[in-house]
């Protein structure tokens, strides 16, 4: 069997959200937040969050692109796991954001991809990180020219957790739709390792940069 059958195609399912403020570092939060109503998703590989879009505040909180809402990546088959989001309330450090209808919109493949932030357990220097994402990549038989941004980092249970922010160029439509579907490296129900098209990228702020 070949890589790219074992790699299940995913969609995203797009939920309006009725929210002002939330933290900048949401992840852990709000994939928590989504498990309180959903049930424990902990283990479940077929989820990926996207990062909340919206403008950063320099008190640290997001002002929401409540345009863009609420976004999940995740399996045609288990859509109907997560429709129980519609019309909850998600509590978020103190912040509240109110789940509206949603929509699912097919995964398009682009010749460009941006992650927010990709985390890869143990590995914190660009290279050797750099590295890792290689041999990832191979893995997926995914062929892209890989450029690193900014360190980045998210706060997950206590914890700080390092990543960079990542970008793939010159990505043929089967490599893209794999890396899309697949996503990079972990923490991805927390908003790593998302992958989408580069011109989706501006105004999508999750993770702050270190200093």
């Amino acid at each position: 069997m070949s890589v790219s059958q074992e790699i299940a195609p995913r969609v995203d399912i797009a939920f309006r959200l009725a929210a002002n403020l939330v933290p900048l570092d949401h992840g852990y939060a709000l994939f928590g937040a989504i498990c309180r109503i959903a049930g424990d998703l902990h283990g479940a590989g077929w989820l990926a969050v996207h990062p909340l879009s919206g403008v950063p505040r320099p008190d640290g909180l997001l002002a929401v692109d409540a345009h863009r809402g609420l976004r999940l990546r995740l399996e045609p088959g288990q859509i109907a796991r997560v429709l129980c989001l519609a019309g909850k309330r998600l509590e978020l450090d103190g912040h509240s954001a109110r789940v509206g209808v949603s929509t699912v919109h097919a995964i398009e493949p682009a010749a460009e991809l941006r992650a927010r932030i990709v985390v890869i357990k143990g590995f914190t220097e660009p290279e050797p990180f750099r590295e890792a994402l290689r041999r990832q990549l191979d893995a997926l038989e995914v062929v892209a020219r890989i450029e690193l941004g900014r360190r980045r980092m998210i706060a997950v249970n206590g914890y700080t957790v390092v990543g960079f922010e990542t970008a793939l160029h010159e990505l043929t439509p089967e490599g893209s739709l794999r890396a899309q579907y697949a996503g990079l490296g972990g923490k991805q129900r927390m908003g790593c390792g998302v992958l989408v098209p580069a011109g989706r990228r501006a105004r999508r702020t999750q993770a702050p940069a270190e200093a």
